[in-house]
């Protein structure tokens, strides 16, 4: 629920206050976490909203519903001659690999958890081995859970290092970022 308020807070603010949250409050709240490709690109109108709208293409599941291909909404978009961009909103690429923390909520869209924070470039290191990484957020302003303003900082791990913090994180062990 917190996640929703603070999407509407960014949503209607000329310069978004998003609360930053942490590794493992992404892995908490999501209602999905996911590997895979994005397959194409729309736009939807909905109230007085425009999402871009990518279909995506399931590689690996570590939490949520096992369907093979899934719809990611993303705040902002073009919708004919109408603009709309939103910050802290991530632009997804048609052909790129991504690891997403998705959040769905009453409305029924799947959207990214904390718009950019929940989504990570999915590449492989000269080696071969995948990680996953994501730079700091685009956002205006980032919060704590007091409201305090704090920095975002970016992540990279191995994506096998990330499996395992999922795993440990949904088993109820404590971490910190």
């Amino acid at each position: 629920m917190r996640f929703l308020g603070i999407l509407i807070l960014a949503a209607s603010l000329p310069a978004a206050t998003l609360e930053r949250l942490s590794l493992d409050d992404m892995i908490r709240q999501s209602t999905g976490i996911v590997s895979g490709k994005v397959t194409g690109a729309s736009t939807v109108v909905r109230g007085s909203v425009i999402y871009t709208r990518y279909s995506m293409q399931i590689v690996d599941r570590w939490k949520g519903s096992s369907s093979r291909g899934i719809e990611v909404f993303v705040p902002g978009g073009r919708h004919g001659a109408v603009q709309q961009t939103f910050s802290g909103s991530p632009t997804l690429v048609e052909g790129k690999e991504y690891m997403l923390f998705l959040w769905a909520g009453r409305s029924g869209i799947t959207q990214v958890i904390g718009l950019s924070q929940g989504l990570f470039d999915l590449k492989r290191d000269p080696s071969g081995e995948p990680y996953v990484t994501r730079g700091a957020s685009a956002a205006g302003t980032m919060v704590d859970a007091s409201g305090r303003t704090v920095e975002d900082t970016p992540v990279s791990l191995r994506l096998r290092e990330m499996v395992d913090r999922i795993r440990r994180t949904l088993a109820g062990v404590h971490q910190d970022q």
